[in-house]
């Protein structure tokens, strides 16, 4: 039996792709025709693999995994060796600690470095949830750039970020970061750009975590510059500030490790002449102690023993 219209033939028949590309927007309608009135033949999903057999304007004629055949708008679609490297960006984001949650306060387009000429991986919608991995200043009207080197009037400040299946670079005055409730209160009088669980203490039915968390004053070059650590008073049943340093020049990401029930956390800090340390501290029950320092910001040792 031969099946009418174009979009549903496929075979030795068919014609070569122009291309292959990936479909980035969560649903996409495949139309039997461009034209005003037409018929929805299937819904593409984020991440579908097409073949591009024609384009014409604003819209391509694809040819869908199953082989049917029909048009859709171009704007959601990227080329297959971006989308394949924004995957393996997201690969990457694996097993990295957060840094903080947020929500997009616009539609914001995703890239695939920071910068707004970069390669687009499709658009989170506004007020979208996203995890932080990581913060670039990035001069204006630049690819790429450096870190923390372009000076703040011409530059913008950009994150990395992990929404669903996406994971790229978003400009950052399109994202507001959501404090948890509990420590929200402490964070009135602070630029709060980070914080991290510790650990959790039993206070009757409830189990409450204590905090890590880093504040941003007086610079946007720097990641953070402060840093608070809250932990609970089970007798007073609220949050103590336990432990608070300041006047230090850090860049993410922050790292939370358990050796022995023990939680630490490494701070990625330039000392005095700009050279690159990690600072390593520990809390034990409510009480927070340095634990020393460590060269470089790549090493996962743990500084050597105090006497």
């Amino acid at each position: 039996m031969i099946v009418a219209g174009y979009h549903w033939s496929h075979g030795s028949g068919s014609s070569a792709p122009l291309e292959v590309e990936y479909v980035t927007s969560p649903s996409l309608d495949m139309l039997d025709t461009p034209a005003i009135v037409h018929k929805v033949l299937a819904v593409l999903k984020y991440g579908d693999r097409v073949e591009v057999l024609k384009k014409q304007g604003s819209w391509a004629k694809v040819r869908a995994g199953n082989g049917s055949e029909g048009w859709v708008i171009t704007k959601v679609l990227v080329q297959a060796q971006i989308f394949e490297n924004g995957q393996e960006l997201l690969q990457e984001l694996k097993g990295k600690q957060v840094q903080a949650t947020g929500h997009t306060v616009l539609a914001a387009n995703i890239h695939l470095e920071p910068s707004r000429e970069a390669a687009t991986l499709g658009m989170l919608t506004q007020g979208q949830s996203l995890d932080v991995f990581d913060r670039r200043m990035v001069a204006r009207n630049e690819p790429g750039g450096e870190p923390k080197q372009a000076a703040s009037s011409a530059a913008d400040a950009w994150y990395l970020v992990q929404s669903g299946r996406r994971a790229g670079w978003v400009l950052g005055r399109l994202i507001t970061l959501d404090i948890p409730d509990a420590i929200s209160q402490y964070a009135a009088d602070y630029n709060t750009v980070a914080w991290f669980v510790l650990n959790t203490v039993q206070d009757g039915n409830s189990s409450v975590p204590q905090y890590l968390v880093a504040d941003r004053e007086g610079t946007v070059e720097l990641d953070f510059t402060h840093i608070r650590v809250f932990t609970w008073s089970v007798r007073g049943h609220h949050y103590v500030t336990s432990f608070v340093q300041s006047g230090l020049r850090g860049s993410f990401p922050i790292q939370v490790e358990h050796i022995n029930n023990v939680p630490y956390f490494r701070l990625r800090l330039l000392d005095r002449n700009g050279k690159k340390i990690q600072s390593v501290y520990g809390l034990f029950d409510t009480i927070v102690r340095p634990i020393g320092t460590v060269d470089g910001w790549e090493s996962d040792a743990m500084p050597a023993a105090r006497r």
